[in-house]
């Protein structure tokens, strides 16, 4: 049986989609002691920044109260903001197998809130993230920062850097749910971004 909480949301998400064409989604960058989230609007095709930012979750000494936490904080940025959508960076793997699995418990806790919300999940591998963004799947994280200061006009500032994942995650579903491919009509890649913005990024 549904819950009395997520028939409500429901309910506020349809009489939103109703009152508008637009639609929001939310991207995560899963982490067990930073996580980023971003919520991107839609309207006429075009993308602009509701919000951004990052749970900082070094203070639960308990992994446990971690995955709490990021169940709890995510399931209140979808009550806030509504989004119908919900796109996910998947965890890398790396060497440490006891990292990959806490991240992979964080990635699922963060899947799980979104699905008990009724929201459309997918999920990113982290290189075709960086590639839709910048053109390069081994981009770093200030690349990336600096190509989705061009794509949205906002700032991020180096603080940001850990929602400037999620965010990236957000951009790339857009891109690929709407068949864009990769995401800059403006640049083919970073090359071609440090060529049109040499003010942008230093030496």
């Amino acid at each position: 049986m549904l819950s009395n909480k997520w028939l409500i949301f429901a309910l506020k998400s349809t009489l939103s989609v109703k009152a508008s064409s637009s639609y929001k989604i939310l991207g995560v960058d899963p982490g067990t002691n930073i996580l980023g989230y971003a919520v991107l609007e839609i309207k006429d095709r075009q993308m602009m920044v509701v919000s951004f930012g990052v749970f900082h979750l070094e203070k639960f000494q308990d992994h446990h109260e971690k995955l709490k936490e990021i169940f709890l904080q995510l399931q209140e940025i979808i009550e806030t903001y509504l989004p119908s959508q919900l796109a996910i960076e998947a965890p890398f793997y790396g060497k440490n197998v006891q990292s990959m699995l806490k991240l992979g418990r964080a990635q699922g806790v963060a899947m799980a809130a979104g699905m008990t919300m009724g929201l459309d999940i997918t999920e990113y591998a982290p290189k075709k993230v960086k590639q839709s963004i910048t053109g390069n799947g081994n981009a770093s994280k200030e690349q990336v920062a600096a190509m989705l200061e061009s794509i949205l006009k906002i700032k991020i500032t180096s603080k940001h850097y850990d929602a400037t994942d999620a965010l990236g995650v957000a951009v790339t579903h857009f891109n690929q749910s709407s068949g864009l491919g990769s995401t800059s009509k403006k640049h083919t890649g970073w090359a071609s971004f440090v060529k049109d913005n040499p003010g942008k990024v230093s030496g």
